[in-house]
């Protein structure tokens, strides 16, 4: 196919599953769609902030969209028009709390109203309107939700504290630099929600899940949070990769190294991954300064400990080099999860 990449017998039509959300999510997936993959994107459903923290308050069990609208959007094969369209945010003016209390669209993402729109155009089924977005979009994949019910995140802290809402687990490192209680348990509530079939019948498929990238306690856990997802995984016959993070998190993963990381992930799991892929790359030290001023650092790789963990270890360099974040360059990142050798343009 004209503008795809080539791959290895082996990797025609092979079915992979990524588990996540967020921007980690996001640009490995635009980067996934290049290649002939199954692609089946499982996405987190404990977004509680912006646009769709609006929808769901003014719409009554209205499921948070924002993550699976970046899933859609990644994988969108029809131009950067409709990219465009379905990442546009109206501006917020002066009086945005009165306007949203009104249901005006200041604040909101315009494809999060889209989908919204054909979800209504569905009598409220959100997967069909989903159907409706790829095939407007002309995804290179199927997304998919971790779960059709409301949920809450909440995580109890060491102190004896809990906190509620994945906007205020993820922001409360930005919003405060002082030492703050570590996390004890992450939990959903309600607890035992049921997985989406969709999601649990793709990963029982696959011959490739892939968890990661994206923020540890926000993006992927909570997909493991529901029962029937990691148990799906655990019985998948899949291969099990887990891409670690390159920097820690204030507030999250204060001090983590990369088997701190990976032991998380099998607690909540309930099993072990197959592979762990992990950054060698360095970052420049006006980079390093940047983020030590929010209290994050290179996740340092202690192989020792890892290598108890998890029975195979690719580390590579998986950064962008010289650039002002730190994130995973796209193809670096899929050429080690997918052991480079055959994977070639």
């Amino acid at each position: 196919m004209q503008g795809y990449y080539q791959l290895g017998d082996r990797f025609e039509g092979r079915r992979v599953v990524t588990i996540g959300g967020g921007s980690g999510t996001f640009s490995m997936l635009s980067h996934l769609k290049k290649y002939p993959f199954n692609i089946t994107a499982i996405v987190t459903m404990s977004d509680s902030g912006g646009s769709s923290r609006m929808l769901m308050d003014e719409f009554h069990r209205q499921l948070p969209l924002g993550d699976l609208r970046q899933s859609l959007v990644a994988l969108a094969r029809h131009g950067a028009l409709w990219r465009e369209v379905f990442m546009h945010r109206f501006e917020r003016d002066d009086e945005g709390t009165q306007e949203q209390a009104k249901g005006g669209v200041s604040g909101h993402s315009l494809g999060n109203l889209i989908i919204k729109g054909l979800q209504d155009i569905n009598g409220g089924n959100l997967l069909l309107a989903i159907e409706d977005t790829q095939e407007l979009l002309g995804t290179a994949g199927n997304v998919v939700p971790v779960t059709l019910e409301p949920t809450t995140l909440c995580a109890d802290l060491e102190d004896g504290s809990t906190i509620c809402s994945e906007t205020v687990i993820d922001t409360r490192g930005k919003k405060n630099l002082t030492d703050l209680s570590p996390i004890h348990r992450l939990r959903l509530m309600p607890e035992n929600v049921a997985g989406c079939p969709q999601a649990i019948r793709a990963i029982r498929r696959a011959d490739t899940i892939i968890i990661g990238p994206g923020d540890l306690y926000t993006s992927l856990l909570p997909n493991l949070l529901v029962p029937d997802i990691a148990k799906a995984i655990r019985e998948s016959e899949a291969e099990k990769v887990y891409v670690c993070n390159l920097m820690t998190k204030h507030g999250e993963t204060d001090g983590y190294k990369a088997s701190d990381f990976v032991n998380e992930i099998h607690r909540y799991l309930g099993a072990r991954v197959d592979r762990v892929i992990v950054n060698t790359g360095t970052f420049s030290p006006d980079l390093r300064a940047k983020y030590l001023e929010e209290r994050s650092e290179p996740v340092s790789v202690d192989h020792n400990r890892l290598s108890k963990l998890v029975p195979n270890i690719t580390t590579e360099q998986l950064n962008f080099e010289g650039d002002t974040l730190a994130r995973h360059d796209p193809e670096r990142l899929v050429r080690a999860i997918f052991q480079g050798p055959d994977l070639h343009e």
